[in-house]
């Protein structure tokens, strides 16, 4: 009976949560953990990890080009949001843009607005509209919260019948690597953490926030392909990955395209 109570409580929880819905998708979510908790954490591991990688100076053309691409497609979304009574996805949000000087072809965003981009993808990047894809596609992963979405499945499948909460008071080092693994900190090549669903949503909604912002979003087929080519073609079968395999990935931003598209003016200094 306790069993059965618990597995109850737990799926009550779930269907209470799981109303949430990821803006301009639609898709319903589930998540399990308070914003203010992930912000908290955020702020922590965000400025360890900057500690521990000090980021390219602001002085720096490449470190200026993040920050611009960047804060141009925030303040576009936030700008959407507002219009559609949405700004509670993104309150409390501080957008900050770093750079850090590792040559590994990696960007991640944190709740709250925090986003790291690595040295290395800016080769593949090449301009700033092959940028603002990557820009796009990481702020969209922070405000569809993917990362809480994340880190909810994998606490619900370590928790088992505890509590929430009681899960993440007495088990702190293993949600601190939950939350590192959920939003693809220190992860290797490749932009990770997230599930095949998360990633094609945040290339679509990425390419949604960029057409906001200005930039073309018809720049995702060519960054994808120079990504493909980034990687020697040596990317695992789809079945084994938790990313979508190439040509699949770039089928569904073809089709997502025209949607994209509609969103699009040219940008207004």
């Amino acid at each position: 009976m306790k069993i059965a109570a618990k597995i109850i409580s737990v799926v009550l929880v779930i269907a209470l949560v799981a109303c949430s819905k990821v803006p301009i998708t639609g898709r319903k979510q589930m998540l399990l953990i308070p914003e203010s908790e992930l912000m908290s954490m955020s702020l922590t591991q965000y400025q360890q990890f900057l500690t521990e990688n000090p980021p390219v100076a602001d002085n720096v053309e490449a470190t200026k080009q993040v920050r611009r691409v960047g804060g141009r497609i925030a303040n576009a979304v936030e700008r959407y949001l507002k219009d559609n009574g949405q700004s509670k996805l993104v309150k409390n949000y501080r957008w900050e843009f770093n750079l850090v000087n590792q040559n590994i072809v990696n960007a991640w965003a944190m709740p709250g607005g925090k986003v790291v981009v690595y040295q290395g993808l800016l080769p593949v990047a090449k301009t700033d509209e092959g940028l603002a894809v990557v820009m796009g596609h990481e702020i969209a992963h922070a405000v569809a919260r993917h990362g809480n979405e994340r880190m909810s499945q994998g606490i619900l499948a370590a928790a088992g019948g505890v509590a929430l909460a009681v899960y993440m008071r007495e088990k702190p080092a293993e949600t601190q690597a939950l939350f590192l693994a959920a939003y693809g900190v220190g992860t290797g090549v490749g932009i990770m953490a997230f599930g095949r669903n998360q990633e094609s949503e945040a290339d679509k909604l990425g390419m949604v926030f960029m057409s906001m912002a200005g930039y073309q979003p018809k720049e995702a087929i060519p960054f994808w392909d120079r990504m493909n080519a980034a990687s020697g073609g040596t990317s695992v079968p789809e079945f084994l990955s938790t990313h979508p395999h190439y040509d699949t990935r770039v089928e569904r931003i073809k089709e997502w395209l025209p949607t994209a598209e509609t969103y699009y003016s040219p940008y207004q200094q």
